[in-house]
């Protein structure tokens, strides 16, 4: 843990006292270099790829965590952070991982789904084979906590669990993308297999599998996922 981690940490209140700080970071940037930047943004996050075939080349544990860090700092009800990251690099693991969720996958696709739920699904290739979650080189299982414990040991409940958890996986795979990697959601359903494998209680609900590493060579993606709403279809101003 670094010396800013810390004093982050030991700074935590332990109480509900409302206290104030001058806002530590503020940006003063021209309309122009605003305009740039975001831009430029964009422009990396339309090279963003859902991929489902992955090489083997290893990815040094400090990208994920730097990546895990970045989540951590997404805005949550209550700043109360209800998530959990368990990280998997181990092979068998992942092996434990990919049966069970192929198992699920298989009744999935043999009649638990719809078929207009099927039919949705059709332009984007996948069935009920995830070899990705053996070969990709590190999975993420991300869990949305209902209730959390703080150092004293006291229990109390979390609030707009779901948004949290949503906003902060959005924020995990940006800073993957922007680190170079590629990524899957991957939500077999029901999920709580996961609880077990990652050895996490009963009060965490798993939201997803994320598989992270590097396109294999021949990789592919959907054409059909290259489309995207335009602007005016998603964005209205008053």
């Amino acid at each position: 843990m670094s010396n800013i981690d810390k004093k982050y940490q030991s700074s935590i209140p332990l109480d509900n006292e409302y206290k104030e700080l001058p806002i530590p970071d503020r940006w003063n940037l021209s309309d122009d270099e605003m305009i740039r930047r975001s831009e430029e943004f964009y422009q990396l996050m339309q090279k963003r790829h859902t991929v489902r075939d992955y090489s083997t080349r290893s990815v040094p544990r400090e990208v994920i965590e730097n990546c895990i860090k970045i989540a951590g700092l997404a805005p949550s009800g209550a700043n109360h952070q209800p998530w959990h990251f368990a990280v998997i690099e181990s092979a068998q693991a992942k092996t434990q991982i990919r049966a069970a969720a192929e198992e699920e996958e298989r009744t999935f696709y043999a009649g638990r789904a719809s078929d207009e739920w099927i039919n949705a699904l059709e332009p984007i290739g996948t069935n009920d084979s995830k070899p990705h979650l053996e070969i990709a080189p590190w999975l993420i299982v991300i869990f949305a906590q209902r209730t959390s414990t703080d150092r004293n040991g006291r229990k109390f409940k979390n609030y707009y669990v779901n948004e949290s958890v949503g906003i902060a996986t959005g924020f995990l795979i940006t800073a993957l993308h922007k680190a170079g990697l590629s990524t899957l959601t991957h939500t077999p359903n029901p999920m709580k297999f996961l609880n077990d494998l990652c050895d996490r209680p009963p009060t965490e609900k798993p939201e997803m599998i994320l598989v992270v590493g590097h396109p294999a060579e021949d990789a592919v993606v959907p054409e059909h996922a290259k489309w995207k709403k335009p602007l005016g279809e998603i964005m209205t101003i008053f």
